[in-house]
């Protein structure tokens, strides 16, 4: 009996956090990524499409996780990016992710 009232517990409390869990949309609206980049027009940086156009077939998910923690310049123009050391990975991982399929 207590083991069954475990497992009930340990499911309601992963359907719980999945239930929580933000979409990739939620996190870039969080991470205030919005203010600059749009999905299908360029603000102030590159829309999400022009991005995952440019890396098209390539994996660079780690390599463009650098380049949001650390910011620069030069992939889209002379506008600098900056730095987003804040964002945690696992968050950074799926937005970078999600960017790509557009």
């Amino acid at each position: 009996m207590k083991a069954a009232l475990t497992m009930i517990s340990l499911a309601a409390a992963l359907m719980a956090a999945q239930a929580g869990a933000a979409t990739p949309e939620d996190l870039l609206k969080q991470n205030n990524c919005l203010a600059c980049h749009a999905v299908d027009a360029k603000v102030v940086g590159p829309s999400y499409k022009q991005v995952a156009a440019k890396y098209k077939g390539q994996d660079v998910v780690a390599k463009l996780m650098d380049k949001v923690k650390k910011g620069g310049s030069g992939s889209f123009g002379p506008v600098p990016m900056s730095p987003n050391p804040q964002v945690p990975d696992a968050d950074l991982k799926v937005m970078v992710q999600w960017i790509l399929t557009r």
